[in-house]
């Protein structure tokens, strides 16, 4: 006696996140029961008219709000923007960016250039230990300088 699996299900909200979209402004059978994986390829794959225009025109989620503006989900909270927004609303705010935005776009501006410092400080202390251990292989009676 075999017994059938049955597919594996997510809610709709895990659906919604993994496609990019805003779930309350999906279609109400989208947003009331559960998606399987085969539903979500399918969508993934071969999406419906109305998960085209949730995308193009939104309301779009936080994450996606965030990464048109270019600033973090944590701007997006301390500027007390919060709400959906539509693709209009946030071609206006680029266009015409208030304060909070210029702000925000700044200090994820400083971030990026602080994780690249770090990146290539990383790298340079890297390359500068691997250059001692080829030393110290290639010289095995020599003391090594030590890598910092």
């Amino acid at each position: 006696m075999t017994s059938q699996k049955s597919p594996q299900t997510m809610k709709p909200a895990t659906a919604a996140k993994k496609l990019g979209i805003y779930l309350p402004a999906a279609p109400a059978e989208f947003q009331e029961g559960d998606v399987t994986r085969d539903e979500l390829n399918t969508l993934l794959t071969s999406p419906p008219e109305w998960l085209v225009q949730l995308r193009l025109n939104g309301p779009h989620p936080r994450q996606e709000v965030a990464r048109k503006l270019g600033i973090s989900i944590s701007g997006l909270s301390r500027a007390e923007a919060d709400e959906a927004y539509t693709t209009a609303q946030i071609k206006g705010l680029l266009e015409a960016p208030p304060e909070w935005l210029v702000v925000e776009r700044a200090r994820q501006a400083g971030v990026h250039e602080e994780n690249a410092r770090i990146k290539v400080e990383r790298a340079e202390k890297a390359a500068q230990k691997e250059r001692a251990e080829r030393h110290a292989r290639t010289n095995p009676n020599s003391i090594a300088p030590k890598a910092r």
